[in-house]
């Protein structure tokens, strides 16, 4: 009880979750790959959805973006740009050391297609 008690509050303390607000905070993973940012991102996104389905990709100016969020939350934020010697990676977690329904997994797949 006391543990559903701890994270309500850190939910209402939390308000919402912009990746913006996300970014503020030091990246979980922080690594790079030879891979291109399509290539990674397009290894990275079906594990995510199979992790958590609202999972969602998109196209930046220079690599692409994955967020997993729900109720307004932006859970994870994975940043994947493109540098000269491929792509720099960056994830970004909402309560990194809470656990959730998929955390492992997003992570794991973050790590794996490096």
């Amino acid at each position: 009880m006391q543990i559903l008690i701890g994270a309500v509050a850190v939910a209402v303390l939390a308000g919402c979750v912009s990746p913006s607000d996300l970014k503020s905070n030091t990246p979980t993973v922080s690594a790079s790959t030879k891979k291109s940012p399509k290539t990674y991102a397009l290894c990275v996104f079906p594990k995510w959805q199979d992790a958590r389905s609202e999972a969602v990709i998109s196209e930046t100016a220079d690599g692409y973006r994955l967020v997993v969020g729900a109720m307004q939350l932006t859970d994870e934020l994975l940043e994947v740009k493109q540098i000269p010697t491929g792509s720099s990676v960056a994830l970004y977690q909402r309560v990194a050391w809470m656990p959730g329904v998929g955390r492992s997994a997003i992570e794991d797949a973050v790590k794996s297609c490096l």
